[in-house]
């Protein structure tokens, strides 16, 4: 017969207990209308236990920022076998997945947090730390871009295709949280496409991206998304 009693979490255990607390809270909602006794509550323990865990509400949100930003960032993980097109499509479903989770929390991370507030979240050195933790996830995204295409240095031209295509999904991602007016599934598609249009339309100036769009294509299979948007401009053509 269980007795009810709770077993004692260690100090790291707590701390990542909160964390994952307040990440659930703020990606509902704004962190200005997020309390510590919310947070509390929703931990099972004090007011003044938080405190013994994090000086104030500033370093549990800049923390759970820095565990949602290595989560994001994470997302553009994927194993370097098969076409690049379902590659980029399970990327951007993962992607997605995350945007759709943590809303309000995506778009906070992404426009470098909220106004300032008593609590000090949004001071010019929160802003600081919220834009160093964008450029984490930006620059872990880059590099795994840069792997899934098998390039050890990006040349400029290559470089603008893939950062511009990391700044396009991001603006999307947002656009989509206002209103949802079109359907995810739909978007997480056109990004793949975003992405061979962009790589496509630097081909056409520079020998060396035209021959590594070459080999993104090479063993694209005809119901992938690559060949899919091939298909749609021929038509467009025709």
């Amino acid at each position: 017969m269980s007795t009810g009693v709770r077993r004692r979490m260690g100090v790291e255990e707590r701390r990542q207990q909160l964390i994952g607390v307040a990440l659930d809270l703020f990606s509902r909602r704004s962190p200005d209308e997020v309390s510590i006794d919310e947070i509390a509550t929703a931990a099972g323990i004090s007011r003044p236990l938080v405190y013994h865990y994090f000086p104030g509400k500033l370093s549990l949100y800049e923390a759970a920022l820095k565990r949602a930003s290595e989560d994001l960032a994470s997302r553009f993980t994927e194993p370097h076998e098969g076409p690049l097109g379902a590659r980029l499509l399970r990327v951007m479903r993962r992607y997605f997945d995350f945007v759709d989770d943590h809303g309000p929390g995506f778009s906070a991370l992404m426009r470098g947090g909220p106004a300032v507030s008593a609590d000090g979240i949004g001071t010019k050195e929160h802003v600081s730390a919220t834009h160093a933790l964008i450029d984490s996830v930006r620059q872990a995204a880059y590099e795994q871009m840069l792997a899934h295409l098998g390039v050890a240095e990006a040349s400029p031209r290559l470089e603008l295709v893939v950062r511009s295509w990391i700044s396009l999904a991001e603006s999307t991602a947002l656009l989509w949280l206002d209103g949802r007016r079109v359907p995810r599934a739909e978007l997480e598609v056109q990004l793949v496409h975003d992405f061979a249009a962009l790589a496509a339309v630097s081909a056409a100036q520079d020998a060396d991206m035209a021959a590594l769009l070459r080999t993104m294509v090479a063993d694209e299979p005809a119901d992938g998304p690559f060949a899919e948007l091939i298909g749609r401009l021929i038509a467009l053509g025709s």
